[in-house]
């Protein structure tokens, strides 16, 4: 007896899960080495990025549960899935981000005002050492995640992937900032602690945008738009498209269309259509989670 494939579903969701896991060590013993490096080499912008990668810790969490959830099969209570836990989960994901780059740059202010008293010292060589360590590892994750969030088409695992971009965008101003203070401009430690709080917080508004626009039904891209439109038309029998819409629901998109078919047809040959035009969108299409076709006889002339 062959054993049976795994469903897609659960087949993504493993994949989530693992590349997940792998994320959740490697951001622990980043954190702590850029802990160590912030306090042993009183720098400001090394504490920042120590505190962003823990909240990568925290992110990642939220997103494990998010595709967990999103996976669920429908029941009486979502009929139509659970595909947008994962907006929530990136929603969520979003928030933490504004709270730890608000966070950082109030830091960093702070540290400003102890340079024009006087009592700001130079970050040491470990500090600069640790953010050179954070750019590669980070930017690795980043890479790592996006091609497994690309993989399996999870919103909430590239929310997750920018938020290692970020993390290693971040260890870039860090070790500008260390270095500068360094070589006699100890401002430009904190200085680089408050360019992380703006770009952390530009982040957090990319992810909160994108996951409010599917999470309120916003229509597909023209692209994606268009090359679902030629599929339906390239369909024997289809003489037209009268309406045409579609949604985002979490990362899958449903389809409602209205098609021109020759009058003449019996109901049994516009039923045979509509099941061919379905079925030739969702075949070609695999983020289209359902096509529903609605027939408009339409008389053609001899």
């Amino acid at each position: 007896m062959k054993n049976k494939e795994p469903r897609p579903e659960r087949s993504n969701e493993a994949i989530a899960m693992r590349v997940s896991i792998h994320s959740i060590f490697i951001n622990l013993f980043l954190s702590f080495i850029k802990m160590m490096a912030g306090i042993f080499g009183n720098s400001t912008a090394m504490l920042a990025d120590a505190a962003h990668s823990l909240s990568d810790v925290i992110t990642t969490f939220v997103v494990m549960i998010g595709v967990k959830l999103a996976n669920k099969t429908a029941d009486d209570d979502h009929p139509y899935g659970h595909e947008r836990f994962e907006c929530v989960a990136a929603i969520i994901l979003s928030m933490v981000l504004l709270f730890t780059g608000g966070g950082i740059g109030w830091l960093g202010i702070q540290r400003i005002f102890a340079w024009e008293e006087g009592n700001l010292a130079a970050p040491g060589v470990i500090a600069l050492v640790a953010a050179g360590v954070t750019i590669v590892g980070k930017e690795s994750m980043y890479w790592y995640k996006r091609a497994a969030a690309k993989k399996i088409n999870s919103g909430a695992l590239m929310a997750d992937a920018w938020h290692h971009r970020s993390d290693a965008l971040s260890s870039v101003g860090s070790f500008i900032g260390i270095f500068g203070a360094r070589i006699g401009f100890p401002i430009l430690d904190p200085i680089a602690a408050i360019v992380i709080c703006l770009f952390i917080l530009k982040v957090a508004f990319d992810i909160f945008r994108d996951a409010i626009g599917k999470m309120t039904d916003k229509a597909c891209d023209e692209e994606t738009e268009k090359q679902i439109r030629d599929i339906i038309l390239a369909q024997e029998a289809v003489l037209g498209i009268d309406l045409f819409k579609s949604r985002q629901f979490g990362d899958r998109i449903y389809v409602d269309v209205e098609i021109r078919v020759d009058a003449s047809k019996s109901i049994n040959c516009g039923h045979e259509i509509s099941h061919t035009v379905h079925d030739a969108v969702e075949t070609g299409f695999t983020k289209v989670k359902h096509c529903s076709i609605h027939i408009n006889p339409f008389v053609v002339e001899q």
